[in-house]
């Protein structure tokens, strides 16, 4: 949920699959293509991870921000995007929404500290493949290898600064509109 683009949450569920889905599946087929130089591999990853992964990924954020799926794409939009860049959203009747939203942030990026052993461990079998197959493997193999250490490493390095600052900035939206939405309820109830 995290990871997700903003612009993915103004498609509707199935946009979401699709985009979540295809944009994967381009991109771990891309390492399998660079592995094994055929064209049968890629397209086998691709159609199974746009499909299962793309599933995946909308579940999960429509588990974790129920809410989105009553309202329009152009709402959901406007939240998604004032909250990942820590304002306040225009519309005053949407601050409840930054508010389910940040929340979803803050969800998802526990589940995702639960995990993150799973990467460290995973980081040190990828980077003892790496070094077998920069001494046995083909040049395929050897450049997929090390492609995979450096997204790991970029994991476990830069993705929990990252993560943390947009939760920051989740939570300043939150604050904000919270607050404006408040004013601006008061102002009506004095005039």
């Amino acid at each position: 949920m995290i990871l997700v683009p903003g612009v993915l949450w103004r498609r509707g569920r199935a946009g979401r699959t699709l985009g979540a889905g295809v944009a994967t599946g381009l991109f771990f087929g891309a390492f399998v293509l660079v592995e094994s130089g055929s064209w049968l591999g890629p397209a086998v990853v691709f159609m199974v991870l746009s499909v299962f992964y793309g599933i995946r990924v909308a579940r999960r954020m429509d588990g974790l921000w129920p809410a989105a799926g009553h309202m329009n794409a152009a709402d959901r939009a406007a939240v998604v995007r004032a909250t990942r860049r820590g304002e306040a959203v225009g519309d005053p009747r949407l601050a409840p929404a930054v508010s389910e939203y940040a929340g979803a942030l803050r969800r998802a990026a526990e589940e995702d500290r639960l995990r993150r052993w799973v990467i460290l461990l995973v980081t040190v079998l990828a980077l003892a493949l790496a070094v077998y197959d920069t001494l046995t493997g083909t040049t395929g193999e050897t450049i997929a290898s090390w492609l995979l250490v450096v997204l790991l490493l970029a994991d476990l390095l830069w993705w929990p600064r990252r993560r943390d600052r947009l939760l920051a900035l989740a939570d300043r939206a939150e604050e904000t509109s919270l607050r404006r939405a408040h004013e601006a309820s008061g102002a009506r109830d004095d005039g």
